[in-house]
């Protein structure tokens, strides 16, 4: 008789709960999925990357003993970027289960897979450009490649919309679907009132803030009020409430790491508002809101910083302009 092994990537968190941790090929190198029971089987939430070190941990996690011979049912996913939703495709096929996501979130990972991608990298390297990039980073971009069609496989060509309000049954409790913004548009998140557990997805992080950008598509978007302003939302769960977060380990003490997130913003938002005492570009802006970047995190450097400038802008508080092609920011 074979005896399988178990997957060392996957643990107990909770009674009925099992988080699998999934190595990623990017900062911040790793990601979590969670296994929840189920009547009818498991939910699996989230997925890491469509690789082959993923499809391999994931080919043992739905073999292992600890999921009772039980099948995944049901694939949520929290929202749209590479880490979270690359391996659904693969998943579905092996499992059956159907694709659960938000609207929004499930039209924004195919407008990413169907892009052009010549015509979306000239329109990346206009924007970076704009943002006072150096050379030497337009010059890598085309090098690189569009990313999000390298990790994300293909995708379930249907999928079952969930929103907030919406009740799911799991783990032998019930968890409403709450929406994170900010991060992504509409970022599902899950709250059991009666086990007093948050599904956090990247909303709310434990070490590490989540990243708050502005995209080629959406250059004047003021994401960093959006997220702010969904902490709120966050802000009424029990002070006592346990988080398990997408990227490291759960933990308690979720009013103390909102308010902790609030200062960290607002603390950048202080520095960007002494340093534009001249014109200055996002590209200028780094120096004092990162310790140096190597060349290939410029990208995510001035996504990060143009968020807090354009939120600055939307307040008032600086003045958008634009000099040989390349916006500044200068205190109003």
């Amino acid at each position: 008789m074979t005896v399988l092994s178990e997957a060392p990537e996957l643990s107990a968190v909770a009674p009925g709960i099992l988080r699998v941790e999934v190595p990623l090929p990017f900062p911040p190198r790793e990601v979590s999925a969670w296994l929840l029971s189920g009547d009818d089987g498991w939910t699996l939430i989230d997925s890491g990357v469509d690789d082959a070190r993923t499809r391999d941990i994931f080919t043992r996690v739905l073999a292992d003993p600890r999921l009772g011979g039980a099948p995944v049912a049901r694939l949520i996913v929290t929202h749209f970027h590479p880490d979270h939703i690359g391996l659904t495709g693969f998943l579905q096929e092996r499992t059956g289960a159907e694709l659960h996501m938000s609207r929004t979130e499930w039209l924004q990972a195919n407008v990413f897979l169907r892009e052009d991608a010549e015509a979306e990298m000239a329109s990346l390297v206009a924007h970076c450009r704009c943002a006072g990039a150096p050379e030497a980073f337009l010059d890598f971009l085309p090098k690189r490649g569009m990313l999000y069609p390298k990790w994300v496989g293909p995708l379930p060509r249907r999928y079952m919309r969930i929103a907030a309000g919406d009740v799911l049954e799991m783990a032998g409790t019930q968890w409403q679907v709450m929406i994170g913004e900010g991060h992504a548009p509409e970022m599902v998140c899950l709250h059991s009132p009666a086990r007093g557990l948050l599904i956090a997805a990247d909303q709310i992080l434990g070490h590490i803030s989540p990243h708050i950008g502005v995209q080629p598509s959406d250059p004047r978007a003021d994401n960093l009020a959006a997220f702010l302003r969904s902490l709120g939302t966050f802000e009424v769960l029990p002070a006592d409430t346990h988080v398990l977060p997408s990227h490291g380990a759960p933990f308690d003490g979720l009013h103390a790491r909102i308010a902790a997130l609030k200062a960290h913003h607002a603390e950048r938002l202080d520095r960007l508002m002494e340093f534009c005492t001249v014109p200055r570009t996002a590209m200028d802006t780094l120096q004092v809101l990162f310790r140096p970047l190597p060349l290939e995190q410029t990208g995510f450097g001035l996504s990060e910083a143009l968020a807090h400038l354009r939120h600055l802008v939307f307040r008032g508080l600086l003045v958008q302009g634009e000099e040989g092609g390349v916006w500044t920011f200068v205190r109003a």
